[in-house]
């Protein structure tokens, strides 16, 4: 007996579990078979199915050499999951069995919708890109009908509600539902049942978005014929994900953390004015690798990051577009009083991300009031996820097509900006005109968006590496105060004190970012070495270099750290390490480039790095 998996990665499984090597098409074709009432069609009906983008009779000369390669795989079968005629394709559903036949199993109508929510999360066949658009359309229906099954099968399942355990399933299901289809309001509002009947909507906007935001543009001071004008809100929804904790030590208090956070996540599904991300999906995104990539694919707003650590559950509200921490807090998550705090932590949270939303809507509207810019910025946000020079060269071209869509798109600059004094900072080189790019790209986001912190931190780190250190602080201290969760926004705030010779304000901001981002990127601690260097902390200096994952930048920092209380040993270590990066490096050079206000400050740096041997 052979399985066909279709959810998630499409593959034919043995018995026994291993695998069956079989061609693409041909699993396809299997699938398209089962899918179908009488499992059989003609054979000109799947070589148009499987090549429709190619003349008829190529296309059954195709279908021709996949049978026959067929024929070899399944030669040493004693019963062959295909029978071939002259003018057809059967499939032998005796021999061939598949996840599709939960859709026809019975069971209890709870059982029934577990089966299918499980199922339809993992996505019907995830891991082909469709050839045709034949193929293509027909995935798409499948995925449609399988959706109404899903919400039948909820439907269904109503009546047991009561049942223990019925709550999350029915639950969880209506999320799914909802990540498809956010305007579905019958399930919305037995999602809000469920979840308690919190009184939400009563204290909040309901969705009427677009009165809201005529509401603040007339005090604004605008009249009645001007709001006439404003085009209408886009019909797709801002789309927030809650990513489930993470932890360094897995214990208990890891399960009741994701508990809560599908509390939550149920909780603002009783909202009008946001879609949100599934659990399984925020699963997955938690996982990857390259989670910008994959919010950007997924035309996600918002991320609700959250922690657990021995102080509590550590959650973060960040706007992806522009990567600003808009909310952070923190909640108390001792065993003793957990249970009778869950729903009231989980409502604060909940509050809390709705107000967040509602002050940062009309932001939003015109991010999507524009999206073949937004698109094309989120492409250019996300390849600066990696500073090399070809990612930031791709970056730029992004940020440009964006402006070519909408020639005043203020985040656009801000890219722009980004990527000049990047590639000022990779290549290493002092190109000047670099620097100068950058700064008339930051200028030109001011103009067109004056509060965004995000301009005026790009303006306040072109001026640090211009050399001019107050402009640079009193860029950054606007865009703090612009944005005073913006965790990049202090962080670049404390570099640029660094260098402006006040070391201690600078370990206090540098350590207020790294409180507001726990997982630090590692230029935030490389920040933290240099400010406790200047402050004579040497050993402090070089903890904050041991913890960054990639150490390359701050060797320097460490060898003139470990000379300054003689130990040569580390300072050998970290120095020829500097130098088999930078075998050119001169300390004078050197010097003479960094910016530093104060004449103290190059001292100092001088005699370490001079202990050290460079």
């Amino acid at each position: 007996m052979l399985h066909l998996q279709t959810f998630g990665d499409l593959r034919l499984i043995e018995t026994n579990g291993d695998p069956v090597r079989y061609p693409i098409k041909g699993l396809l074709m299997m699938a398209h078979l089962y899918a179908g009432a009488s499992h059989e069609l003609s054979r000109y009906e799947l070589a148009q199915f499987l090549w429709n983008d190619v003349e008829a009779d190529l296309a059954r000369l195709n279908l021709r050499k996949l049978l026959s390669r067929i024929r070899e795989t399944d030669g040493g079968r004693a019963e062959m999951p295909f029978d071939f005629t002259a003018t057809t394709v059967r499939l032998n559903t005796q021999v061939v069995s598949s996840d599709l036949d939960i859709f026809r199993a019975g069971g209890s109508p709870l059982e029934r919708l577990n089966a299918i929510a499980e199922l339809t999360q993992r996505g019907f066949i995830g891991n082909i890109k469709p050839a045709t658009k034949l193929i293509d359309a027909w995935i798409r229906a499948q995925r449609d009908a399988q959706a109404l099954q899903l919400r039948q099968a909820l439907l269904d399942a109503l009546p047991d509600a009561q049942k223990p355990g019925a709550t999350r399933t029915i639950s969880s299901a209506a999320l799914q539902i909802l990540e498809r289809d956010p305007k579905d309001e019958q399930v919305r509002a037995l999602l809000h049942r469920l979840s308690g009947g919190s009184s939400l909507n009563e204290r909040l906007p309901n969705g009427d978005d677009h009165a809201r935001v005529q509401v603040k543009r007339s005090e604004a001071g605008e009249t009645p014929a001007d709001i006439e004008r404003i085009s209408p809100m886009p019909l797709i929804l801002p789309r927030l994900v809650l990513l489930p904790p993470t932890s360094k030590h897995a214990d208990a208090g890891l399960a009741l953390a994701n508990a809560l956070i599908e509390d939550v996540t149920i909780e603002l599904c009783a909202l009008r004015n946001i879609s949100i991300v599934a659990p399984h999906t925020a699963g997955q995104i938690r996982r990857d690798s390259e989670k910008a990539a994959v919010v950007a694919r997924h035309s996600i707003a918002y991320l609700l990051d959250t922690k657990l650590s021995e102080e509590g559950l550590f959650a973060q509200l960040v706007y992806f577009p522009t990567d600003e921490i808009i909310w952070a807090n923190r909640f108390a998550m001792t065993p003793h009083i957990l249970p009778r705090q869950r729903r009231l932590i989980a409502q604060q949270l909940t509050m809390s991300v709705a107000r967040e939303l509602a002050e940062n809507e009309e932001e939003r509207l015109r991010f999507e009031a524009n999206p073949e810019a937004y698109h094309a910025y989120l492409v250019g946000s996300s390849l600066m996820s990696k500073l090399t020079l070809p990612h930031i060269r791709r970056a730029r071209k992004a940020f440009k097509q964006s402006l070519s869509h909408k020639a005043d798109f203020s985040p656009s600059f801000t890219g722009l900006a980004r990527t000049f004094t990047s590639e000022w900072l990779v290549t290493a080189q002092g190109n000047n005109e670099l620097l100068h790019l950058a700064e008339q790209n930051a200028l030109r986001a001011i103009e067109r968006d004056p509060a965004s912190a995000a301009g005026h931190r790009e303006l306040g780190v072109t001026k640090l590496y211009l050399g001019d250190v107050d402009a640079s602080v009193a860029a950054l201290h606007l865009a703090e105060e612009l944005s005073p969760h913006f965790a990049d926004v202090i962080y670049s705030h404390a570099d640029t004190l660094v260098h402006a010779s006040r070391p201690g304000d600078a370990l206090a901001k540098i350590k207020k970012a790294i409180s507001l981002n726990p997982i630090a990127p590692d230029a935030y601690l490389w920040c933290a070495a240099g400010a406790s260097f200047f402050l004579e902390q040497y050993e402090e200096a070089i903890a904050y270099v041991e913890a960054m994952k990639d150490k390359a930048p701050a060797h320097r920092i460490a060898a003139a750290s470990c000379a300054m209380i003689g130990d040569r040993k580390r300072a050998l270590f970290h120095r020829q390490r500097a130098e088999s990066i930078n075998p050119v490096f001169d300390v004078e050079k050197w010097l003479a480039i960094v910016p530093f206000k104060e004449h103290w400050q190059k001292e100092l740096y001088r005699e370490g790095l001079l202990k050290a041997g460079f």
